[in-house]
């Protein structure tokens, strides 16, 4: 029963670890998606800024100049908008150069919460056909035929027969 029970444990681990690569793949296709959409309206911002004679930073700071509520928060949105083009670029070049591992490892570093809400929302679970994804698969049964088998020994250790030992006297 301990050795079935751990079994079952690590395919079940090993099937779910086995999916970290899919879903580290989806979102890395939706953090270049949102890097591209970013940048769309970074250089537009950019080239009107140019075209007026102006550098990114003096346009920015027109808008706050203006006096105008609105256009000053619009101003402050655009700042932040430059500033998450400029965060997401730099974590995509992080996930793309990175090995699986790292990906797996440094996930809360890489993880911007609402891309990879989304992410998770549309995912769709796939059989890893990848070395990468048989290695988590791999790696998963172990960890959870070893955890699973640890726990049913534990939990079993009450119901275990004692060996009595008889010992022989000499006459």
């Amino acid at each position: 029963m301990r050795r079935t029970l751990a079994i079952l444990g690590g395919l079940v681990v090993g099937a779910g670890l086995s999916q970290f690569p899919e879903y580290a793949q989806q979102y890395t296709q939706r953090l270049g998606g949102a890097v591209d959409e970013l940048k769309i309206i970074t250089e537009d911002f950019d080239k009107a800024a140019t075209e007026a004679g102006l550098q990114r930073d003096e346009a920015i700071g027109r808008f706050s100049k203006t006096g105008d509520g609105f256009i000053a928060a619009r101003g402050e949105s655009m700042a932040r908008t430059f500033q998450r083009y400029e965060q997401l670029s730099a974590t995509l070049a992080e996930v793309r150069g990175a090995t699986g591992w790292e990906r797996f490892t440094k996930l809360p570093e890489y993880l911007d919460s609402e891309i990879g809400a989304r992410a998770l929302s549309d995912y769709q679970p796939a059989v890893p056909v990848t070395l990468e994804g048989f290695a988590y698969a791999g790696a998963g049964f172990f960890l959870g035929y070893a955890v699973l088998s640890a726990l049913v020994g534990f939990l079993m250790l009450p119901f275990r027969r004692r060996r009595v030992r008889y010992v022989e006297r000499g006459t």
